[in-house]
């Protein structure tokens, strides 16, 4: 049974995990995480409801969950800002694809407005949706929103390519 929603879903969350991860291998570690979780919790799958809000809010939780653990990790104690410099320039970098100036600069936004923006913009989900995967009021939406806009703009600037 599950075969079947992998099939019709598949695609779509590993976009998001894509998304979500800075690299093809953390994607396809949420990727596989993420169906692991759905395996284990489908009997609190409604069927009466949509199934990919669903999927999508346990991808979205799992790769929280996985920042929550990363952050409390001893491999990433980092005795000075230089360090974690260091390990940050030695991740290679992500593909190279059309708007890469905006996907650098949406990575560099907070992770609340990270979320918000991929959610609403790059997996297209309205603002009813967002507001209930990531379990906020529709008007914090909106104000994630216009922030993160208000910071792109300012971060690509120079790039007149780019319009919102």
């Amino acid at each position: 049974m599950i075969d079947q929603y992998i099939q019709q879903y598949g695609r779509r969350l590993y976009g998001l995990c894509r998304s979500l991860c800075p690299n093809r291998f953390d994607a396809d570690d949420l990727y596989q995480e993420t169906w692991l979780r759905v395996v284990n919790h489908f009997s609190q799958y409604d069927p009466g409801r949509d199934f990919e809000p669903w999927l999508t809010r346990i991808c979205v939780n799992t790769y929280r969950s996985t920042l929550r653990r990363l952050a409390r990790s001893p491999l990433l104690d980092f005795s000075s800002g230089e360090d974690k410099d260091r390990l940050l320039d030695s991740i290679p970098a992500p593909e190279q694809k059309d708007y890469t100036p905006l996907y650098e600069a949406v990575g560099k936004l907070p992770e609340k407005l990270r979320l918000t923006v991929v959610l609403f913009y790059f997996r297209g989900q309205d603002l009813a949706s967002t507001a209930e995967l990531l379990r906020i009021p529709v008007g914090t939406v909106k104000s994630r929103l216009s922030k993160a806009r208000r910071l792109l703009k300012e971060v690509l600037a120079d790039e007149t390519d780019l319009r919102f």
